[in-house]
């Protein structure tokens, strides 16, 4: 009985590290929907998804700014990066508002898509191994 006991308690435990382990922030993820589904199809030249979804990564990026981060996350060493990203996003909206040329908006994709991952790579602590 003792050893089925202590067996249920290791699972568990082993259970809880992994957990914490694959947690995720969720307005991380979120944000990283909306661009994956955006930038890839602009990569091919189709602005159709940036220019219906411009407004809503706007969202997306102002909730992950607003959010508190999960454990194992260091948002303190992205905090001046995720506000240089919703300044971003806004600015991507505004020039897909003003029908700016598929070039700009391009581009200004491009910039916020590489910005996220800076953030992206740099805001989960890193582990010694």
């Amino acid at each position: 009985m003792k050893k089925i006991a202590c067996l249920l308690v290791t699972g568990l435990l082993l259970i809880t590290s992994i957990n914490a382990q694959t947690k995720k922030w969720k307005e991380l993820d979120e944000f990283h929907t909306v661009m994956s589904e955006t930038f890839h199809p602009a990569e091919e030249g189709k602005l159709g998804p940036i220019k219906s979804r411009s407004q809503e990564m706007v969202n997306k990026a102002t909730a992950w700014v607003r959010s508190n981060a999960p454990e194992g996350f260091d948002k303190k060493a992205i905090n001046a990066s995720l506000k240089q990203l919703l300044k971003e996003a806004k600015a991507l909206n505004a020039l897909v508002k003003a029908n700016a040329s598929d070039k700009e908006i391009t581009d200004k994709l491009t910039a916020v898509h590489d910005l996220f991952h800076q953030i992206e790579e740099k805001c989960e602590k890193k582990e010694s191994h």
